[in-house]
């Protein structure tokens, strides 16, 4: 079977499959033991810039459970730190930065991203097209608004207040900021589709808190623009707490719109209309109940997934540290049993 073939980028692609792919958002992380062996003493931003290592934890969930995708092992906030932004990730916090950006000297640092900033991102994937042979790699990247909300707040955020103060109050500060990452992220993307990526999904994490209106005006833009410049591969946009925004996320140019699990997937297609395929979206803590649930659940979002004209099978966010990886396992297989054609 060749890459092209394989059932995750025919779903992207809206193509009759084989049976329903699978993955799940966070496969390669806390809750898998072989992740945390390698990832002892060794911090989160070290190991993002580590070819050998990115290349094991990306690999770790495909050997494990069998999914259709792998995603590439790294973080959101790599392409600032490579750019001299003065950030860590903290263990049970996230991002945090020095310097918060709340004026227009404090754009200076964001200078536009080169593949030098970066070369463990282009070592590392294709060492992980030769590895991963006829399943897909999928790239990633932070969206602009979420990464502008962790780069203005400082940190991570509740009810981003000056985020939101500086679009509304500042709304030249904001598009120049906002500019500039758009150009960063499209930068980040396009390095790893030319390294092998075979799809990319932008996650914007925190854009759930902006009002439709407010996100036609001041995000809108600048994720289209990244999709614009991207068209040569299946284009996946999520975003959590989305139900309101999810016919404005297809809009922006994805091919596939994720779904979160608040929003049914017969719903999700309505509001996000024809011509885009939907991932999603089991709640995450589902499995952390018995085998039953999970699959009363699962069965219940492939019949309703139905309504999509493309289905990507994944959870509604990421997987949870304490989810056994036996149920991950049990799941990939329920998915492609019950949907083998």
């Amino acid at each position: 079977m060749s890459l092209d073939d394989s059932a995750f980028l025919r779903a992207c692609r809206r193509q009759p499959v084989q049976h329903t792919p699978v993955w799940f958002m966070r496969q390669a992380g806390r809750s898998l033991p072989e992740y945390l062996a390698v990832r002892e003493g060794v911090p989160m931003l070290q190991a993002c810039a580590t070819p050998d290592l990115i290349v094991e934890i990306t690999l770790q969930p495909v050997r494990r459970y069998g999914v259709d995708a792998a995603i590439f092992f790294s973080d959101i906030v790599v392409p600032l730190k490579a750019l001299g932004v003065d950030l860590d990730i903290k263990p049970g916090v996230g991002p945090v930065v020095a310097d918060p950006i709340r004026t227009a000297a404090g754009l200076d640092v964001l200078r536009p991203l080169q593949p030098d900033d970066v070369p463990y991102v282009t070592e590392a994937i294709q060492s992980l097209v030769g590895e991963l042979g006829d399943t897909p790699l999928i790239g990633f990247a932070g969206a602009p608004f979420t990464l502008a909300s962790y780069l203005i707040e400082g940190g991570p955020s509740k009810n981003h207040d000056h985020t939101k103060a500086m679009m509304y109050g500042e709304p030249d500060l904001w598009h120049a900021l906002m500019d500039r990452l758009a150009d960063i992220v499209l930068e980040h993307l396009r390095i790893q589709i030319r390294a092998g990526a075979s799809a990319i999904q932008l996650f914007d994490s925190w854009v759930g808190a902006v009002a439709p209106d407010d996100y036609r005006e001041f995000v809108m833009p600048y994720t289209s623009r990244i999709f614009a410049g991207l068209a040569e591969v299946p284009r996946i946009h999520f975003g959590v707490g989305t139900g309101e925004l999810l016919g404005l996320l297809g809009e922006a140019g994805a091919d596939v719109v994720g779904v979160d699990w608040r929003v049914p997937l017969d719903e999700a297609a309505r509001r996000v209309g024809p011509g885009k395929a939907l991932q999603g979206n089991l709640d995450p803590a589902v499995l952390l109940a018995p085998w039953e649930a999970v699959e009363h659940k699962s069965l219940e979002i492939l019949r309703r997934g139905k309504a999509a004209e493309g289905h990507v099978f994944n959870l509604g966010h990421g997987v949870l540290p304490n989810t056994n990886p036996d149920q991950l396992k049990r799941l990939t297989d329920l998915i492609h049993e019950s949907t083998t054609t």
